[in-house]
């Protein structure tokens, strides 16, 4: 079942985004890099892939990335194995089920990180960027180069991107080349 946030905020994102491609999904050309497909289903930063969700820990924190003051879409997938599963509607795709699911992941291309664990944990955007399988550095972010400029609750961050944390409704921003005010993101209630 979908929850009740997604109808929500996919449509803000594909107004945000510049639309859909008219299937109901972002435009391939505004996807900064695509889910993987996890061949063998590796533990990633000690991160398992497990065949359920885990909710003992369930906290969403978001991102958002623009490339030369191009908003980019983080798809939808990431940290889930495949055959992926999605329910498609005209709010855009989201991801029921996959092979396995990885402690940090996103069902909807909104930028929202699910961070859902056994235990508590303390993890970091790094962590996240490792499970997507992209780079992130000062220089980097996925495929897009440039220097990076990093917001974090709407405040300039300083240091290695990397190390940002995933915790409870942390709203990060990376601005890869130009610099993009922070854009800010509101989490649906319930969420």
């Amino acid at each position: 079942m979908r929850p009740r946030w997604f109808v929500l905020s996919v449509p803000l994102l594909l107004a945000a985004c510049g639309g859909g491609n008219g299937s109901g999904g972002p435009a391939a050309s505004n996807v900064l890099a695509p889910a993987p497909d996890y061949n063998g289903h590796p533990t990633i930063d000690n991160i398992p892939c497990e065949s359920v969700e885990r909710v003992t820990y369930h906290v969403h924190a978001h991102l958002a990335i623009f490339a030369n003051a191009q908003a980019k879409v983080i798809p939808q997938g990431i940290g889930i194995a495949p055959p992926r599963q999605t329910q498609n509607s005209t709010e855009g795709p989201f991801v029921v089920g996959g092979a396995c699911f990885y402690w940090l992941h996103a069902h909807t291309p909104d930028g929202v990180i699910h961070i859902e664990s056994a235990v508590p944990m303390d993890f970091r955007l790094g962590q996240y960027f490792d499970v997507w399988q992209q780079p992130l550095s000062a220089n980097q972010v996925g495929p897009a180069t440039g220097a990076v400029t990093v917001y974090l609750n709407g405040q300039r961050a300083d240091g290695d991107p990397r190390q940002i944390q995933l915790a409870a409704h942390n709203v990060i921003q990376l601005d890869v080349g130009q610099d993009v005010p922070p854009q800010g993101f509101t989490f649906p209630q319930g969420l």
